[in-house]
């Protein structure tokens, strides 16, 4: 019995954060008489999971190769501030591509630090983390940038998070997507395999010909790309962005995905259970919103869950371990 749980936890990680997910949806529901599991609690649930989860996405996919990325909250922030301030002269499709296009060179930066020079990606990272945000506050100067009437009628505004489709934000479309693509090119390719490869042990990789610091390279790029891309789709939804947006998303998206089964140590990754994983962590924060609690004290909430989520990893790490050892 103990070695089939063993095997079942390594082929499906993410089952622990579906339990955890229907507990935490009934019980929620429960406190709030029902308002949690309202209409218009969902909707905007539904918004926020898709922002952050693909922002999560992204993060899984560095830390499957044992690398970390810090940077995805100010890379998030300055591509949205780059949308939205290009938007009103240049177009949303102009504004979109250079959003992108900034997420993938901030990535492009990290992962020459990291892959090339040999820089901690958890330092390279932190470093961006600070420059980036440090720019978008000095480029708003205490200000926001504001949607336009005129853009908010564009139509790329609208497909990329500024609209819905069947009373659902295109958000929430996009996430969708982004889960099925991800997840093919992980399970169904040979760049996923080696992939996970990586993470799993570097050396057995690089002596067996993967390129790995090409792919810690290319996984950083794709780590800023999508989190430029939660950033657009953020800013499209609410119409604005400060010097202080994005702040803290690091922190939820690396929380995130290790809720869903992802491995720290790397080599070990699940696409669904990180979509679940920023459900359950934007659950926790409309039911704070709910109750009334000042939503400074989500960002308490999410550090625990690191602590305890990164502690249940490890110990589920060692049991896997040891059942397909045969202890």
């Amino acid at each position: 019995m103990r070695r089939q749980l063993g095997q079942l936890l390594r082929k499906h990680p993410e089952g622990g954060t579906i339990t955890m997910v229907v507990l935490i949806s009934i019980t929620f529901a429960v406190l709030t008489q029902g308002n949690w599991l309202s209409l218009g609690n969902l909707q905007s649930l539904a918004q926020l999971t898709a922002v952050l989860a693909i922002m999560s996405f992204g993060e899984a996919m560095v830390i499957a190769t044992g690398e970390i990325d810090i940077s995805v909250g100010s890379v998030s922030g300055v591509c949205a501030l780059t949308f939205l301030g290009l938007a009103p002269v240049a177009g949303s499709l102009v504004a979109l591509v250079a959003a992108l296009a900034v997420g993938m060179l901030i990535g492009m930066m990290n992962g020459v630090f990291v892959a090339v020079i040999g820089t901690p990606s958890l330092l390279a990272t932190l470093g961006s983390l600070f420059l980036f945000q440090g720019i978008g506050y000095a480029a708003t100067s205490g200000f926001s940038f504001t949607a336009t009437k005129a853009v908010r009628q564009q139509f790329t505004y609208n497909l990329f998070g500024g609209g819905d489709f069947c009373q659902v934000n295109t958000g929430v479309i996009w996430v969708l997507l982004s889960l099925v693509v991800l997840h093919l090119l992980t399970f169904a390719t040979p760049l996923g395999n080696r992939i996970l490869a990586v993470g799993g042990d570097w050396a057995s990789s690089f002596s067996r010909g993967i390129k790995v610091n090409r792919i810690k390279f290319g996984v950083l790029v794709l780590s800023g790309i999508l989190a430029a891309f939660s950033g657009v789709l953020d800013a499209a939804f609410i119409g604005y962005a400060d010097g202080s947006f994005g702040a803290t998303m690091e922190l939820s998206s690396i929380a995130a995905a290790v809720l869903g089964g992802c491995h720290l140590a790397g080599g070990r990754i699940s696409l669904l259970g990180t979509l679940l994983g920023a459900f359950m962590l934007r659950g926790i924060q409309s039911f704070l919103v709910l109750l009334g609690v000042q939503p400074q004290w989500y960002i308490l909430v999410a550090g625990l869950i690191v602590v305890l989520a990164s502690l249940a990893d490890r110990s589920l790490g060692r049991f896997a371990l040891g059942t397909a050892r045969g202890k």
